[in-house]
């Protein structure tokens, strides 16, 4: 799958890429934090639904959270984790990348 320029993406704001992950096509979120991305499945642990509130977009909180829209869950950005609501303590699953040339390739 192709990948997504860096310059692209807002700096602490969000994208939604297709990609194959493990040989599946999935849905998924791109995080960008100055010159670095990081990068999720688009599904919230708690009810297995995507997390934008709108196709590819996504909403940050004031405490600078993830925000389910589907039922409120927070995630913090630098391990994906759970930090408020219905699935506290659980974690997005990781899509390994890597900022390359100026894009956003899967490791």
């Amino acid at each position: 799958m192709t990948g997504l320029r860096l310059e692209q993406i807002e700096d602490g704001g969000f994208a939604e890429v297709q990609w194959l992950v493990e040989g599946v096509p999935e849905s998924v979120i791109v995080h960008r934090d100055g010159d670095t991305a990081r990068a999720w499945l688009n599904i919230c642990p708690h009810a297995g639904r995507s997390l934008e509130v709108a196709p590819g977009h996504f909403v940050k909180t004031r405490d600078g959270h993830l925000l389910c829209a589907a039922h409120g869950a927070t995630f913090e950005l630098a391990h994906g984790e759970c930090v408020g609501g219905p699935c506290r303590g659980q974690h997005l699953v990781a899509v390994a990348v890597e900022v390359r040339d100026g894009e956003v390739r899967q490791r």
